[in-house]
């Protein structure tokens, strides 16, 4: 009797598997049918794509890094690439929260969404520095809160100098490259004058350029921009004053902004929240 009642649990036991299976598969054919019927990032309600731009910003995916400490080109870019296929988006509002990342990486994305077919919207939260308010100054209009911190306009590529504590270790850096600047930066060695030089010089190339772009995307004067590119930050307040930003508000804002945009009330502006499955598209 008891292995007979044994095998009767087993038994109710794999139907009840068995039937939960089959409730999983119904739920992803369902899934799978809205998505091909209704789309990617639209519900058939919602009408505007929320893309969020958080963390550093970096050329490419690292496997051994959390993904949501960065943002690459290639998320964003397929990301806009949907929204636009999408008949039932009318816009995106990219939220962004970022220190900032590499210079070319910014650069792709702000130019991304730039060329973007559909009307754009850089909601900043609590930072749009450096690389982060590059890529903002790529929408149509920026939004920030009165306490957002913006700006950052510049470069840096400063690093430790382990020389000193190389020579209480007792460690010798020895050299050995082809190239007379093949070693400059390395932080085991001391930078000379001619490596400086060659850095700064670099880097006033490169914060001229980040001027430029966003002089263009925002439609100001570089002389303008260059007056603001110490490399400081500055609170949204301020950023609204000297036009790095359109205006001072929340989410409630860019549902005015896009509904002044698209000509529509606003209580037919609904956001598409954003998925991170969304990601591998």
């Amino acid at each position: 009797m008891p292995i007979i009642s044994f095998k009767r649990e087993v038994l109710s036991l794999l139907l009840k598997m068995t039937a939960v299976v089959l409730t999983i598969v119904i739920i992803v054919v369902i899934v799978n049918f809205s998505y091909s019927s209704l789309g990617m990032i639209s519900d058939g309600k919602c009408n505007i794509a929320v893309m969020p731009i958080e963390g550093t910003i970096l050329p490419f995916t690292n496997v051994t890094t959390a993904e949501e400490l960065f943002v690459t080109p290639t998320i964003v870019r397929s990301f806009i690439k949907t929204a636009e296929e999408e008949s039932g988006i009318l816009g995106i509002m990219f939220e962004i929260n970022s220190p900032g990342g590499t210079p070319v990486a910014s650069e792709t994305i702000a130019t991304d969404i730039k060329n973007s077919t559909l009307p754009t919207l850089a909601l900043i939260g609590d930072i749009g520095a450096s690389g982060g308010y590059m890529v903002a100054s790529g929408a149509n209009t920026i939004i920030a809160s009165k306490m957002s911190v913006i700006g950052g306009i510049g470069v840096t590529m400063s690093y430790l100098d382990e020389t000193e504590k190389n020579k209480k270790d007792g460690l010798t850096f020895v050299s050995l490259s082809a190239g007379k600047y093949k070693d400059a930066g390395n932080p085991n060695k001391p930078l000379t004058e001619e490596e400086r030089i060659l850095f700064e010089n670099d880097l006033v190339s490169v914060r001229d350029s980040f001027v430029e772009i966003v002089a263009q995307n925002r439609h100001l004067t570089s002389d303008a921009v260059l007056s603001l590119a110490d490399g400081s930050t500055m609170i949204g307040s301020r950023a609204l004053e000297t036009k790095l930003i359109d205006r001072l508000g929340d989410r409630a804002e860019a549902k005015r902004v896009f509904a002044e945009k698209l000509g529509k009330p606003e209580s037919e502006i609904i956001f598409c929240e954003y998925s991170p499955l969304l990601k591998i598209i």
